[in-house]
């Protein structure tokens, strides 16, 4: 089992970075139970993760340098298939942005950015947009250590490879 020190970043699926700000042990009944407090980056809440789920949710680390670059090369001239039927396509990406992984998440974002420059996108995929945007700008400046206006510029230079634009937040 993976195990993160209080305040320390870490990623939850679906939702992003966030800072565990807390360690603590509950009782249910006769067994006890230690969780992880955790603060969203984007919002005002706190989750709370037992340590007996945090496979179960994909809690991970911060993803290595080594891999934000590979993803920085995918966004630069990757390729990536999009279903032209929307309703796959959505379900396709929901799966992808459920696994948390930075790899995942700048798929659905490149191929959604790829997608809004042809035509507009659905309601339910702007909103999918604005979530990969967000994990990716907020993972990345974490891995880099760089504030979030330099992880926007990153991205941008990479995508602007692949002829594309960073959309920008919303």
């Amino acid at each position: 089992m993976m195990m993160f020190r209080v305040g320390e970043k870490v990623v939850y699926p679906n939702h992003g970075v966030a800072t565990v700000e807390n360690i603590s042990s509950r009782s249910f009944g006769s067994s006890f139970e230690r969780f992880y407090l955790l603060r969203l980056m984007y919002s005002t809440m706190t989750v709370m993760v037992p340590f007996s789920h945090v496979g179960n949710v994909g809690l991970r680390p911060i993803t290595k340098l080594q891999e934000v670059d590979r993803v920085l090369e995918f966004l630069a001239c990757g390729d990536c298939p999009c279903n032209s039927d929307w309703k796959n396509r959505f379900k396709e990406n929901s799966v992808r942005m459920r696994t948390g992984r930075l790899g995942d998440i700048a798929e659905v974002f490149k191929a959604l950015v790829k997608l809004q420059a042809d035509k507009p996108l659905s309601f339910r995929e702007k909103k999918m947009l604005e979530k990969a945007r967000q994990m990716l700008v907020a993972e990345v400046s974490v891995a880099k250590g760089l504030d979030e206006p330099k992880a926007v510029g990153l991205l941008d230079r990479s995508l602007a490879q692949s002829d594309l634009r960073m959309p920008a937040a919303y």
